[in-house]
């Protein structure tokens, strides 16, 4: 809450009477002037250095000005042609310090986790825009109001406490300084606003510039506010300006890169608009068929809190209008523009996203609309957590310090502190510090953490060591911090260091007020001549310290402000070099234990300060005797003592012979000791005094566990920096590679490591790990390539090809081949399929000389077919052949770089995912180019990457995110977004990152250099459901990226924690005993069966209303198969059939059973269908067709196992509604099997790949579901049988393919088996319960199991001669699975059965021993799919597929419950998008096809761990479909909200826009443009009223706008382009600009009924007696169509007729609506076409000239769409009744088409009308148009054939 004395504002330079310059400080050329402009006393600061010239308040940096205004007010001027700095420093309310700075020297924005630094740029008159440069000649006096709140939250996501200090540094001219909370005009007097009674706050007289009499405050001053649009008090009233324009300043969007920045500036008095980009390469755009799909998310719901390119903005309200002036600042980014405008007032406007005029926008839509359209984020913001880091020191070594309770260590690695809990592992982080760590300092109630950074001068920082929140920044008076020390309490702090003259400098801190809110003090400093090597401040006393160096200790005192030392008499020991001291008190007193570097260790009474004891450490006399003595304290050469610590019975001494020692405090003898691998640097024992902490100088961190005498390493880390990494995938493991000559293998679990390889002659420089073998390789500075072997630890070969130093390694990643490449230009290839590699070819001068190691000089892609280096020359770029080391492209990329005079060059390459085919380049001038890996052709760019050339990049394998490192900065760019794509910063690096990848599960990110970090990708899964790229709900402006479809890929990590199974051994139950003789099938179960079987605990076989029962059924066309009787005593018999009879067993009461709804989702669900078949249609004659099928568009994700694929003949089937689609995956060609008169719900393919089952649903038509046997040589039905009631679940054939079984649904439940040979009920039977799944045993043909409710059924087909009988028994699942419902089932290994459950439990079954011995939860949800070869793959309804290396199975089997189940494990993850219905797989499970509920096939490879979308369509009802003016595209629209965009050749989808929550109801493409033929939009209408307009061209968002209060139904465009007409359901139809959105005429007409159908047309005659430059109909739901003529570009709409016909009796009877429909003849634009108008099913011919109906066609229906021809006189018309008809009014036929599912709702012909659409819900089929005819001309009278008469 801010201080009332500092309402309503304050003046800075009064309050603190700057003039006196007690409490602010000047320094440099800082003088008081008189100014001209404002008649007034100002300051003048200038100085060729701005940091020597400045004036600063307050007068040091340990004070605070305490300023709690949200707005901060400079009224200065820029001196011309110079420089200027503005300082701010603003203190958070977690007491964060951040530095704020603006100056016309910064070329770009900058931000850390402290500073913030905005460019002040001037943009002028004439030129493009200069982001860096001098004040111009012409500068104003400028009121610069910042918002101070807005700023901390808008770029760093913190919230505004008070304003610290302000410093003003060279050159400019200052006037004073205001802080308020209120948001003034500056423009705007007081008198003014009382005069005009104007809404505004005006600016207090005292702050008020000066302006001349009649004269505008504008054409003198210059306003800026930032961030603009900054949100108000809630009480205050709306800002206007004075200047009669108005303005509204986009809100700024933090973008850390430069980027494509437009104002659209409308002038008055005709003045034209002006469009300033100032980036020209952020115009370029990627191709329209970009691979994979760019999707843009939309949502029509924001939040008023957003995430934008990793910094936050909050959304308020804005203000609503802002001054213009001649002289106009604006806020663009993160730039902050001054515009000198030379016209007079203009308006500022985001051109991306207006708003119709009138129409008041809220907050939270200015809020989405104008900001987050200027830059688009990927969220969540931060998209990256870091997690771990492996490292140790950086600076130093030394410290390390125990928290108070004794669980975590907290130590420094490089730029970083990190906390450590050793018994979890767990770190957190204290992040903010830009260079090395030297010092830390805990105090003792573990409250304050105090640390310093080398960099001078040094900064020392005090955090809250539990929030992890910086409480104070400041800078120290010393040069460098040696050391720090806290009091116990906290409350003193002393540092000891150097200044600049190398003088140590002691200096005493107050800290105590930090924690609430104060500040910190200087108490006391003080210089001394003496050595200080450690300093402490006492625990007994916090006024009194101690320090030692060499040749003196001394004891300290503060008091009364003054720090005051005396010596200690040392004696003979004066000469020592003392290290370490500390502290025990005893009985007698204090004593302080002080340690040299000669070994020895004084004793010092503190009260007397005199020396009691001393003792010193010295070697073994007999180090090579039989019995080598301890380390003991006598005379002799000691041992240097680096640390030591002291608790109350031991003293702890760490010495640089590497010994740890632990000694009583009377130095008897030693207690313990650790030797380690270095000289120790560092001991501290823990405050329970029972560990000791200890650290080397070799980076090895641990403790000694006192009672257990076991010695932990906490850290181990390199001592250089690291250059490169590789991460392996099966093992987990990472190997690095640093200048201390090590290479180290890494656990990527546990970051703890596993080897260390050293090489002490000779650096490493590369690695790279081999993907399948045991092996890594590693690149030396010798030029050798060495093999080194993981199991044997060993170097198993070395290649000395090279004479230059390793520049590059790689690995094919199927690992055949390696790759090297060395500084002279040598390439070198290595067959590396076995253990000991072999070199294959070395070619000189390939790559380029004077390349640099880099970890991306050598790229492979992920097919293993190329590889890509930079060379043979800094400007190209060589594509090769991975095993033929042939050329296949040679890229020159020596474009000029317009920063400097040289030629722009290549640095690092890297590939995308195979899918993509880019492959990327950075090059010096901070760019990254992507090229298409095939042609070289340039995809897009990413300019200004980073201030330096880019030398590592990586792209994730979904390509998703792409990561790039430079200096000490890793960004991550969101790869998918094809126009200024946004990035994410990440700092914490203090040396250059040499290296960035994604780890093997792309679940993390690591970045090497100082250090080794390990970042957590935060992606939830349900920003996955949708979209995996899909952000916030949030519409993006013009530009932003799309994100791609990528629905593939693990997004969560394999289980940790094995599955327990279990062992039971139930006994085995058959489902019922045989029953009676005479009882026709029917039985009831006996008591005794009953109880017996309650005992076993069957508790999930569920009763049916009735005793239970298995009974035959009669088949439908059964033949006369002749099959014998039956046999055996087990279980229930169900003999065959007689010859020719139906069996007794196979009757049944109809409807005794009432259907249940399943409970597995498993089952075949057709959605509602509004439409029944038809009957009595005509369908066309043989080789008569006039359509004929070309392609189906879409796959039938409500289908189960209905998609088959054989990989060794390449066979690929799946159902797309009633269609069987056969599909050459080579070719993409189709063929297509009709005749199923319903949805097909299943297929099945024989083993021999010769017979294809298709199962349909039930329809009105016949009385049992369809089976269609076809042969797939021929494509042609061989069979048609029938036997279920309702839906066939699944059909399977038997290993041997004598047999067909098909199983019914939860309705039916019959199981029936057929003969392949003549395909004859061969026997069935009715179950007791619904099954979910079937499988016949591959090593038995006689035995079928089924999986339903808690139980396994086996039926067992006892075959005499020709007769088969069914035995059937069934197994419980044991209650320890807790699986439920078995949904699922698969065979395994010989005698083992897989089933999946709903609860996601996978259980194994041993068939021999008929018992359950092993389950685990391999899913969150129901498993659906299982299939198993050598491997196991399971699917499920949460969109998981799981490969799991089952190989251990069979020998858990025979170890019983003694068995391990370590070995059951999850190899690898993939999300989809949607539940996974149909599977097929290769042998060895490696690669597949996968079927989701959304309607996609994924091609599915293991090895790469990736899914390739193979066909994808409409998960729901497609509404629309268009076409472009070329014929090249097509584009649908759909209920689930997504605008499609298809290539019309080959039918693959490019590009999806999608809309959250909203169904996209009507569409429209854009006719072609005359100026620029290259833009092409799709307006879009949605059930929220909302219209959107997408670009085609930029695969992007341009318009949204809302000019209906209802859903849209209807929508064109104009002939020109420019003018798009909408309806919608309330019938209103609304006329906007395409170009600025807005809504300029609004018809009423049609009000109370939807608009079905809107056309226009050109109007290229004049004989209708109106005016108009085109013709447009609108067709409404109560049977009415109006015809206008138009001309919009005047203003001009005139009614032309008006047609209205009585509803249909049909209609009126059943209350289902039918749609009007009308359209302009093709061929005689004066002639409208109608259905669906009238009481009769016809046709109607309306002449726009005679004023009347001319002709009538009868229809045998009424009719749901129309599509006329604009080639030939065809008309195309769907039907409710899943019916196409085809009319030709040439030959005057009629055909009628079958093929679709439901009714056929839209048809459209393509413009050049040789492909017919047809839509039925959401299957697309395309029809092409046999004998093609060209129109013949525009007859007026249409050749009506006799037959078509009306009667």
């Amino acid at each position: 809450m801010a201080r009332v004395w500092q309402h309503p504002f304050l003046n800075i330079f009064r309050h603190f009477r700057v003039d006196e310059w007690k409490r602010s400080t000047k320094e440099g050329d800082v003088a008081l002037v008189t100014d001209k402009t404002l008649k007034s006393t100002v300051y003048r600061i200038r100085g060729s250095v701005s940091a020597g010239n400045y004036i600063q308040l307050p007068k040091t940096s340990t004070q605070s000005l305490g300023l709690t205004g949200r707005y901060l007010y400079v009224l200065f001027r820029p001196l011309p042609t110079k420089h200027f700095v503005i300082h701010l420093d603003v203190s958070t309310k977690d007491s964060q310090v951040i530095r704020v700075s603006f100056s016309n020297l910064f070329k770009e924005f900058k931000s850390t986790a402290t500073w913030l630094q905005f460019p002040f740029i001037f943009e002028g008159r004439t030129s493009g825009r200069d982001l860096a440069g001098v004040t111009p000649p012409c500068a104003h006096w400028t009121c610069l109001q910042l918002d101070l709140q807005d700023i901390l939250l808008v770029y760093l996501n913190r919230h505004y406490s008070h304003l610290k200090s302000i410093k003003l540094c060279a050159s400019l001219l200052v006037r004073n300084l205001y802080t308020s909370n209120l948001c003034f005009d500056p423009a705007v007097s007081v008198t003014e606003a009382r005069r005009a009674q104007l809404p505004v706050i005006p600016v207090p007289r005292e702050m008020a510039f000066p302006v001349p009499k009649g004269e505008s405050w504008h054409d003198h001053y210059v306003h800026i506010r930032f961030p603009s649009d900054s949100p108000k008090a809630p009480s205050q009233p709306i800002q206007k300006s004075c200047s009669p324009s108005e303005t509204v300043l986009p809100r700024p969007v933090p973008q850390p890169f430069p980027h494509l920045v437009a104002f659209s500036k409308p002038m008055q008095d005709g003045i034209s608009s002006v469009v300033q980009i100032p980036n020209p390469t952020a115009s370029q755009q990627a191709p329209l068929a970009a691979k994979p799909l760019p999707e843009v998310i939309l949502s029509h719901e924001c939040s008023k809190v957003f995430k934008v390119g990793g910094l936050g903005i909050h959304g308020q309200e804005p203000s609503a209008q802002v001054e213009t002036a001649n002289s106009h600042m604006a806020v663009s980014g993160v730039h902050v523009f001054a515009h000198e405008s030379a016209v007079g007032p203009m308006a500022l406007e985001d051109a991306s996203s207006r708003e119709p005029p009138g129409r008041k926008q809220s907050w939270q839509e200015i809020a989405l609309d104008k900001n987050l359209s200027r830059q688009r984020s990927f969220l969540p913001d931060p998209i990256l957590r870091l997690k771990r880091v492996i490292g140790f020191g950086g600076h130093s070594t030394k410290w390390a310090l125990w928290t108070k309770d004794g669980v975590a260590v907290v130590y420094p690695c490089h730029a970083v502190i990190v906390v450590l809990h050793i018994d979890t592992g767990d770190q957190r982080f204290f992040l903010g510090h830009t260079d090395k760590v030297s010092t830390l300092a805990l105090d003792g109630s573990n409250l304050l953490l105090a640390s310093t950074q080398v960099r001078p001068p040094s900064i020392v920082r005090l955090w809250d060591f539990h929030t992890g929140g910086c409480l104070s920044l400041f800078q120290s008076p010393m040069h460098a911090v040696c050391s720090l020390s806290f009091s116990n309490s906290g409350a003193l702090l002393c540092g000891i260091g150097k200044d600049h003259h190398g003088r140590t400098v002691v200096v005493a801190w107050g800290t105590g007020q930090v924690g609430l809110g104060g500040e910190v003090v200087v108490l006391a400093k003080v210089h001394t001549d003496f050595d200080i090597q450690a300093f402490r401040v006492t625990f007994f006393d916090e006024t009194r310290m101690a320090s030692c160096g060499r040749g003196s200790v001394r004891l300290w005192r503060l008091r009364g402000g003054e720090l005051r030392s005396c010596p200690v008499d040392l004696g003979v020991h004066h000469m020592l070099q003392f290290t370490d001291l500390a502290f025990k008190q005893t009985q007698e007193g204090p004593t302080l234990y002080v340690c040299s570097r000669s070994g020895h260790i004084l004793e010092i009474d503190h009260q007397c300060m005199a020396v009691q004891r001393t003792r010193r450490l010295v070697p073994t006399p007999t180090p090579s005797g039989p019995h080598p003595q301890k380390q003991t304290f006598s005379s002799g050469p000691g041992i240097a003592i680096s640390s030591l610590s002291v608790s109350r019975v031991v003293c702890a001494v760490g010495s640089e012979d590497g010994y740890l020692r632990l000694w009583p405090l009377d130095f008897s003898s030693v207690l313990l000791e650790a030797e380690h691998e270095g000289p120790i640097s560092w001991v501290c024992i823990s405050p329970d005094g029972l560990r000791v902490l200890s650290s080397t100088s070799s980076g090895h961190l641990g403790f000694l566990d006192i009672p257990s005498r076991e010695y932990s390493v906490l850290v181990r880390s390199h001592m250089a920096p690291v250059l490169a990494l590789s991460t392996e995938q099966s093992r987990g493991q990472l190997a690095t590679v640093s200048q201390d000559c090590t290479v180290r293998i890494w656990d990527l679990a546990t970051l703890q490591q596993l080897y260390d390889f050293k090489s002490p002659g000779e650096a490493p420089c590369a690695v790279a790990f081999h993907p399948v073998q045991p092996t890594f390789f590693c690149g030396f500075s010798s030029g050798a390539v060495h093999s080194f072997s993981l199991e044997a630890t060993e170097d198993l070969v070395e290649h000395v090809c090279h004479r230059g130093a390793i520049t590059g390694l790689a690995v094919t990643p199927n690992g055949k081949f390696l790759f090297s490449s060395c500084s002279l230009g040598t390439l070198a290839q290595y067959s590396c399929a076995v253990p000991r590699s072999c070199v294959l070819q070395v070619a000189a001068d390939m790559v380029c000389r004077d390349s640099h190691l880099s970890p991306n000089a050598l790229a492979v892609s992920g097919d293993s077919r190329l590889l890509a280096f930079v060379g043979p020359s800094r400007c190209t770029v060589t594509v090769m052949d991975s095993a033929s080391l042939g050329e296949l492209l040679r890229v020159d990329i020596s474009t000029p770089d317009l920063a400097s005079s040289r030629l722009d060059s290549a640095v690092a390459v890297c590939f995308s995912p195979a899918t993509l085919g880019h492959l990327l380049v950075s090059t010096s001038s901070n760019k990254v180019v992507v090229l298409d890996a095939t042609s070289g052709c340039t995809v897009r760019e990413l300019s200004s990457v980073h201030s330096v050339a880019c030398a590592s990049l990586a792209l994730s394998e979904d390509a998703r995110f792409l990561l790039t490192a430079t200096g000490r900065v890793v960004k991550v760019w969101d790869y998918s977004m094809q126009a200024s794509p946004s990035c994410q910063v990440y700092i914490g690096h203090s040396e250059p990152v040499q290296a960035v990848a994604f780890t093997p599960d792309q679940q993390q990110v690591l970045s090497v250099g100082d250090a080794i970090f390990l970042w957590d990708i935060l992606v939830t899964p349900e920003r996955d459901q949708t979209l995996p790229m899909a952000p916030a709900a949030c519409e993006p402006g013009p530009g932003p990226g799309q994100l791609e479809d990528v629905a593939s890929g693990a997004n969560s990590l394999p289980r940790q924690q094995v599955p327990v199974p279990f062992q039971a051994c139930p006994r085995q139950l058959g489902v019922c005993a045989r029953p009676p003789e005479g009882n026709n099938g029917t039985f009831s179960t006996s008591d005794e069966e009953g109880s017996c079987e309650e005992s076993h605990g069957l508790k999930g076989l569920r009763q049916a209303p009735g005793p239970p029962m298995l009974v035959g059924k009669e088949a439908s066309g059964a033949g006369d198969g002749a099959w014998g009787a039956s046999r055996g005593s087990q279980g229930l018999i169900v003999p065959p059939c007689p010859d020719g009879q139906p069996s007794s067993q196979s009757t049944r009461e109809v409807g005794s059973e009432p259907a249940t709804d399943p409970v597995s989702c498993m089952h075949f669900s057709a959605h509602c269908k509004a439409s029944m078949l038809a009957k009595g249609i005509s369908f066309p004659p043989a080789h008569g067709e006039q359509l004929r099928l070309k392609a189906v568009v879409g796959y039938s994700g409500n289908g189960w196992a209905n998609m088959v694929w054989r990989p060794d003949t390449g066979f690929f089937a799946y159902t797309c509604g009633r269609v069987v689609v056969v599909e050459d995956l080579h070719s993409g060609t189709q063929k297509h099997w009709l005749g199923h008169p319903e949805k097909i719900s299943t297929l099945a393919l024989s083993h021999n790949a010769q017979v294809l089952a298709s199962a349909s649903g039930h329809s009105s038509a016949a009385a049992h579901c369809q089976i269609r046997i076809w042969d797939v040589s021929g494509g042609l039905c061989q069979h048609l049988i029938s036997h279920h009631d309702t839906t066939v679940r699944a059909l399977a054939f038997s290993p041997d393919d004598r047999l067909l079984v098909t199983l019914g649904d939860h309705g039916d439940r019959t199981l029936a088996l057929w003969s392949t040979a003549t395909y004859k009920l061969v026997s069935s039977a009715r179950l007791p319960e619904p099954v979910h799944s079937m499988a016949f045993n591959p090593w038995d043909a006689s035995e079928l199991a089924c999986v339903g409710h808690g139980a396994v059924t086996f039926w067992h087909l006892q075959q005499r001669g020709a007769d088969v009988s069914l035995q059937v028994h069934q197994e419980p699942i044991p209650k320890e699975a807790g699986a439920g419902e078995l949904t699922s089932l698969c065979y395994g290994a010989a005698s083992l059965l897989y089933c999946g459950s709903s609860s996601g439990q996978v259980c194994v079954w041993d068939l021999c021993a008929s018992r359950c011995f092993l389950a685990w939860e391999a899913d969150n949800g129901e498993i659906v799919l299982l299939c198993s070869g050598l491997r196991l793959v399971s699917g499920s309804n949460t969109r998981q597929l799981r490969l799991w290396a089952v190989g251990a199975v069979p020998e858990l089997r025979r170890k019983g419950s003694g068995a391990r189940y370590s070995s059951v494990f999850m190899e690898r993850e993939l999300t989809l998008d949607g539940a996974v219905v149909s599977a097929s797989f290769d042998d060895g499970m490696d690669m597949g096809i996968v079927g989701t509920t959304a309607g996609t096939l994924w091609y599915v490879s293991w090895a790469e761990g990736s899914s390739t979308r193979l066909i994808s369509g409409h998960r729901s009802k497609v509404n629309k479909v268009v076409f472009s003016p070329s014929e090249s595209h097509c584009a649908t629209c759909g209920e689930d909200g997504s605008v499609r965009v298809w290539s019309l050749a080959s039918m693959e989808l490019v590009i999806q826009f999608q809309v959250l929550n909203q169904s996209c109801l009507c569409l429209a493409w854009s006719p072609p443009s005359c100026t620029r033929p290259e833009q092409q939009w799709v307006v879009a209408g949605y059930s929220d009223g909302t219209l959107r307009v997408f670009s085609i061209s930029h695969t992007a968002m341009e318009l949204k706008m809302r000019p209906h209060p209802a859903a849209l139904t209807a929508i064109a465009f104009s002939p020109n382009g420019q003018t798009v007409l909408s309806g919608d359901q309330n019938g209103l139809v609304a006329v906007s600009c395409r170009r600025t959105g807005m809504t300029f005429c609004v018809l009423s007409d049609h009000q109370g009924a939807p608009i079905s159908t809107i056309q226009s047309t050109s109007k290229e005659y004049g004989d209708l007696g109106v005016e108009g430059t085109e013709l447009w109909l609108a067709a409404s739901g109560d049977q009415r169509v109006s015809v206008w003529a138009s001309d919009w570009l005047r203003d001009h709409c005139e009614l032309v007729d008006w047609l209205s016909f009585p509803a249909p009796a049909a209609v009126q009877a059943s209350g289902c609506p039918l749609p009007s429909l009308a359209a302009f003849c093709p061929w005689d634009r004066a002639l409208l076409v109608c259905v669906g108008l009238g009481l009769h099913e016809e046709v109607i011919f309306y002449s726009l000239r005679q004023k009347q109906v001319v002709e009538k066609i009868p229809l045998p229906f009424f009719a749901v769409s129309l599509s006329l021809s604009p080639g030939a006189h065809l008309m195309a018309i769907g039907f409710p009744e899943c019916v196409l008809r085809l009319m030709d009014f040439a030959s005057g036929t009629a055909q009628d088409f079958a093929g679709h599912g439901d009714s056929v709702h839209v048809c459209r012909f393509t413009p050049s009308a040789r492909l017919l659409f047809s839509v039925a819900h959401n299957e697309i089929l395309v029809w092409e148009v046999t004998g093609h005819r060209a129109n013949p001309g525009p007859p007026y009278q249409v050749p009506l054939p006799a037959c078509w008469a009306p009667g």
